[in-house]
């Protein structure tokens, strides 16, 4: 779509990859577009490390804080808003800077995105409640039986997947991978952008990570899951699965003390980390890596 190549930038949680796309926007005239499925949320700025003020002023930024923790937002109303935006940047002649570590976004915006099968509100409503009520094991193995296929490629331990599975399955009688298989056609098309893969080693990223949720902490990230907590929100949309979240709603339900919250979310993101690393070398291993100074 656009006539000057996009540029990529992707990488783990704490890799310095939004430094890397703030250096290049204003090297290249460049826009700044979110590819982080937590950066899209409103009320979390502080807690998933959206870039601040300044960085706003330095160089535009799109699609960041613009949806609130209340919707359930995807991978393909993100395309729908990137195409509009890629239309605004084309009209401005400069050039779109992805910047994000959501892998599914990547793949959607280069591979093209597979049809979503519609789930009956009943089915859906059942396979949350069951997740629930049973161990995720459990429901792998109930996967595992109704398609072997899906379930081969899903983790025993990941009840949000094991779940997509079971509710596909029982509403359309397809299997998830076969609906996977489909693919429309890419919104950047092969040769209209360039890949970079932020890559720091491992246990940079783990101390990097560590000692900016102290940062968070001592920014405020504790009054947003305060304001979380407030909305009532249902535990089962996305934005309360980012990072810092689950633990820190403990400690304010009384559950955990304030230093047990902090080592559960450190916990949380270093086992983060090491599945987007997983997925970067699995998935972008063509792209150019490398890490930020």
């Amino acid at each position: 779509m656009a006539t000057k190549r996009a540029i990529l930038i992707a990488g783990a949680t704490a890799s310095g990859k939004s430094a890397v796309g703030l250096r290049l926007a204003r090297r290249f005239d460049g826009v700044i577009v979110n590819a982080d499925s937590m950066q899209v949320y409103a009320e979390m700025r502080v807690l998933t490390a959206r870039p601040d003020a300044a960085d706003e002023r330095a160089a535009p930024h799109r699609l960041y804080g613009h949806i609130s923790a209340r919707e359930h937002y995807s991978v393909g109303r993100w395309l729908e808003d990137v195409q509009r935006v890629l239309v605004e940047i084309e009209q401005l002649g400069r050039r779109a800077i992805f910047v994000g570590g959501t892998g599914l976004y990547f793949n959607a915006l280069t591979r093209g995105l597979s049809p979503m099968p519609r789930i009956d509100d009943a089915v859906r409503a059942h396979w949350r409640a069951e997740a629930h009520r049973r161990p995720p094991q459990e429901l792998h193995a109930e996967l595992a039986r109704l398609d072997p296929l899906t379930a081969s490629r899903v983790r025993s331990s990941d009840p949000q997947r094991i779940v997509r599975g079971l509710e596909v399955i029982q509403s359309t009688g397809r299997p998830l991978a076969s609906w996977q298989a489909e693919s429309g056609p890419p919104l950047l098309a092969e040769g209209s952008w360039r890949g970079l893969v932020i890559a720091p080693p491992r246990e940079t990223l783990y101390s990097r990570a560590e000692s900016r949720f102290d940062q968070m902490m001592a920014r405020g990230a504790l009054d947003e899951v305060h304001t979380l907590r407030g909305m009532q929100i249902d535990p089962d949309l996305p934005a309360m699965r980012a990072l810092g979240v689950a633990p820190l709603m403990k400690h304010l339900d009384g559950e955990v003390s304030y230093d047990a919250a902090i080592e559960l979310a450190k916990t949380q993101t270093r086992q983060y980390i090491k599945r987007q690393l997983t997925w970067l070398r699995r998935y972008m291993i063509s792209w150019r890596w490398g890490f930020a100074k």
